[in-house]
């Protein structure tokens, strides 16, 4: 604590970018010091630390590859620096866009990653939020995918290391990108903002963040002698204070001996494998594989049993696409808009002949007769198609 007090004296940075620190140890969530560890502050590019956890999860899930071509909008390329500089109608593969990320920090690349996984990025942020929630950062809310300036655009800094804690056990095949130094894109060598990989013992990510109304904050993470430190910074008043105040906090934490503190952050939830679709959800793609007759609610199945309406054997429709990936964006965007009312289902592409061609249903499984009825008023509220199929 005295260490951040002499920091904050001898800083000359603006009033309205609130200081605030934390330091955890990766594994057991021990904090092993705090300032003002919950008050709200704007996270800047930290924000794309959440947006690569959901691009890590649709990885992982297959639903995106590295090699994937994502397409390029006039809103993505409209982004202010710091930023890849792609035009409108170009395409972008997922791993530069990953790269460019974690080194950059480019936000064109954020938007487009964003849209390509959830078709807008308002619809993608909604979906940031839920995921927040899902792994206990209840004080963060996201507004957009890339952390330019938006005022509801809130986080913490015991969120932020919940987070990169997350990042780190949740996505460990994907975390070593944080430590990538350098990436040439069309020429142009982008070299990371986190400089504490250049100088400090065990660094090995994961990302920096500024605006105005934040100052600098820095997310880093280092490992010495097989224990991994999380710290996190909010508020500095310059990118070199920053990483001194931050070597200094990790340096003093590495001290302490584990088990010192008697304070832990809160446990995080089990990450789903790729492969560990819930039971009933599997009976569910099964059964579209299989072809089985898929029959449209209306009023005769309305008057179903009370036991067969609480069966998770339904589904919602919300349009019909010539690509599968458009399919599952619309899907996946429906979905969080929704949030709470479909959060037990799994979005989806499925794929019906039409003649010699396929036609991609974006789906919503998985859901309760209830939830599914429940859903399609809510859409029809916003215009937009929507009917429940009962999959069984």
């Amino acid at each position: 604590m005295l260490s951040a007090l002499v920091f904050l004296a001898a800083a000359p940075g603006k009033a309205h970018a609130r200081y605030a620190d934390i330091v955890v140890d990766a594994d057991s969530g021990e904090v092993l010091h705090a300032t003002d560890i919950d008050s709200r502050n704007f996270p800047a590019s930290l924000t794309k630390m959440m947006t690569l956890y959901l691009l890590f999860d649709d990885l992982d899930t297959g639903r995106v590859h590295l090699t994937d071509r994502m397409p390029v909008s006039r809103h993505a390329a409209s982004q202010i620096p710091s930023k890849l500089g792609v035009s409108p109608g170009q395409t972008l593969s997922v791993e530069n866009a990953l790269l460019g990320l974690v080194t950059k920090s480019a936000n064109d690349a954020a938007v487009i990653v964003a849209e390509h996984l959830a078709g807008t990025e308002s619809a993608f942020a909604q979906r940031m939020t839920l995921k927040a929630h899902e792994l206990g950062m209840n004080k963060t809310t996201f507004k957009n995918a890339n952390g330019v300036p938006n005022p509801g655009q809130k986080s913490t800094a015991r969120d932020m290391a919940t987070l990169a804690r997350a990042l780190i056990h949740n996505h460990a095949k994907q975390y070593h990108y944080f430590s990538t130094r350098q990436f040439i894109y069309q020429g142009e060598v982008m070299t990371n903002h986190n400089h504490l990989l250049e100088w400090y013992d065990g660094a090995d990510g994961i990302k920096t963040g500024y605006i105005d109304a934040s100052g600098f904050n820095l997310v880093a993470s280092a490992k010495r002698q097989g224990r991994r430190l999380i710290g996190v910074v909010f508020g500095g008043p310059s990118a070199d204070a920053r990483d001194h105040q931050m070597a200094k906090l990790l340096d003093a934490a590495f001290e302490r001996l584990p088990g010192s503190a008697g304070t832990t952050l809160a446990e995080l939830p089990e990450q789903q494998e790729a492969d560990d679709t819930p039971v009933k959800t599997r009976a569910v793609l099964r059964a579209m594989a299989s072809g089985n007759r898929v029959r449209l609610a209306g009023r005769a199945s309305a008057q179903q049993s009370a036991g067969d309406a609480d069966e998770d054997n339904w589904a919602i429709e919300v349009g019909a696409f010539p690509q599968a990936a458009r399919a599952q964006q619309v899907a996946a965007t429906v979905q969080a808009t929704l949030g709470p009312v479909l959060q037990d289902g799994e979005a989806m592409a499925a794929a019906h002949k039409n003649g010699h061609h396929a036609v991609y249903r974006a789906r919503i499984v998985g859901l309760s007769h209830d939830a599914a009825q429940k859903a399609c008023r809510a859409m029809a509220k916003r215009h937009h198609p929507c009917r429940s199929v009962s999959l069984g």
